[in-house]
């Protein structure tokens, strides 16, 4: 039998406030266990709750940049269980009324050996606290529990059931987390758990209609192994099923040690939470004009930072969707753009794509942590043009400045001075190169002038090994077909 894969995503990313989303308490990465938990967070008699404004405002800016709808008034509910980390017996969060409504997230992904745009729709994204922490290990065979991250606030984006693949998910996680890093509405941490996925993961018989069981894989915090985990609960679901057995309603966990996902609990649905508007809570009401002037302080989305590059660049739409996949990624090649000049843009393109690229990937840094500043690379670039160094020495020099414990802004110069680098592109110097060329090379100008055009790549090599590589190469092609008649 054939099957479909049916993949919705939930995807919990903690905002950039200073604060908690209904304390002053704080927020920040790394502090020893519940010192940054308030009487609120705690749940102390007789405390309330007060509306974090900066995160409402990064609720907004996401809203805005993925075309929902803002909800002028929200509704926040008590969502009800029991669990150690949760002092209060309930967690604030959004149900009827979420404050994101709609929306869309697009993508470009490779498929057979195309790449072609993908949109998936979302359902909402509606503000909540986090829960505290429960930690079991080293202490002598019991849990303990800290409470920093509880009221830490959270953005959660449900997605429609739209993906079909694990790939596809993957592609579309990328994507958000792009965005969200972006708007700088989240840090993207994945590690410290800043961004994190759970994926709802069924299988039906194509051509079916209706969907199978779905199980919620919990907590997935990487790329990896949200692809890893998704395949494996398909390859589990498919396999129960195909064997007579039936996908019971679940939440599972990954275990990325055996690349498999476990039984965690039962499924809960909605009534199972009992929501109720929270007492302590008005309605969250949020105005056009607040809207617009959140609107006015958002920074150039991808999309038409993507186009702008585009019409004044003249990249390729393929160019352009590359060098804006992170904020960090298009300020760096705007700048270099700046320092090198509109007419090197493709240039400066195919080296952001290339060398630079490489360069970032063997370091496993990310572009605003390159030792190569932009101003730095325009200059490298400008030798290029110029014709000081072929394309060639220039990966050598790039390679010398990623290394060099220095970074003056003529690096570039330094390198091509102190190795002797600069391109031979005097006249009479390559003609007695390419004398001595063709008199020691006979027999390929022979085949040459039979018309076997390869023994004329076969000259060009042998006259630029004897230049070491620094000979220009337009002007040494130009001058060896003359000499060839």
């Amino acid at each position: 039998m054939q099957w479909e894969v049916v993949i919705g995503l939930e995807t919990h990313t903690q905002l950039t406030t200073a604060s908690k989303i209904f304390s002053g308490a704080s927020i920040q990465f790394g502090a020893a266990p519940n010192t940054q938990a308030c009487p609120v967070d705690l749940a102390l008699p007789g405390v309330l709750p007060a509306m974090n404004r900066g995160a409402v405002e990064r609720a907004i800016q996401f809203g805005l940049a993925i075309g929902a709808t803002i909800a002028e008034e929200s509704i926040f509910a008590r969502k009800n269980y029991f669990y150690p980390d949760l002092p209060k017996g309930y967690q604030i969060s959004q149900y009827e009324i979420p404050v994101v409504q709609g929306g869309t997230v697009s993508f470009a992904m490779e498929r057979g050996g195309k790449t072609e745009v993908r949109t998936v729709q979302l359902t909402r994204a509606h503000l909540e606290e986090d829960a505290g922490k429960s930690l079991h290990e080293d202490y002598h065979g019991m849990t303990g529990i800290d409470l920093n991250r509880a009221g830490t606030p959270l953005l959660e984006i449900v997605t429609e059931p739209d993906m079909r693949s694990a790939a596809e998910a993957v592609a579309y996680a990328k994507a958000l987390h792009s965005l969200v890093t972006w708007l700088g509405i989240c840090d993207g941490n994945m590690q410290e758990g800043s961004f994190r996925c759970d994926a709802n993961v069924s299988v039906r018989p194509v051509g079916q209609a209706e969907y199978g069981t779905r199980c919620e894989v919990k907590n997935l915090n990487s790329f990896r192994f949200l692809e890893e985990a998704i395949n494996h609960e398909v390859r589990r679901q498919i396999e129960l099923i195909e064997d007579g057995g039936r996908v019971v309603q679940e939440t599972r966990l990954y275990d990325p040690d055996k690349r498999e996902t476990r039984s965690m609990r039962s499924k809960e649905d909605a009534q199972d939470y009992r929501y109720f508007p929270d007492p302590d809570l008005p309605p969250l009401r949020i105005g056009a004009d607040w809207i617009a002037r959140v609107k006015a302080a958002m920074p150039e989305l991808p999309g038409a930072m993507r186009t702008r590059f585009m019409n004044d660049f003249g990249l390729s739409d393929y160019d352009a969707a590359v060098l804006t996949q992170s904020k960090a990624l298009a300020t760096y090649y705007e700048a270099l753009v700046t320092a090198a000049g509109v007419s090197q843009a493709k240039l400066a393109a195919n080296w952001m794509m290339g060398d630079v690229s490489s360069a970032l990937h063997r370091a496993g840094v990310e572009i605003d942590a390159a030792p190569v500043a932009a101003g730095q690379l325009a200059l490298l670039l400008a030798r290029i043009a110029d014709g000081t160094i072929s394309n060639k020495i220039a990966k050598e020099v790039f390679g010398a400045m990623w290394e060099a414990p220095t970074a003056s802004a003529t690096l570039a110069d330094d390198i091509i001075d102190a190795q002797g680098l600069r391109q031979i592109s005097d006249s009479g110097a390559l003609e007695t190169i390419i004398d001595a060329v063709l008199a020691a090379n006979q027999k390929s100008v022979e085949e040459f002038r039979s018309g076997k055009e390869k023994a004329f790549n076969a000259l060009i090599g042998q006259a630029m090994k004897a230049t070491k590589g620094k000979a220009n190469p337009a002007q040494l092609t130009e001058l060896l077909k003359k000499k060839l008649g």
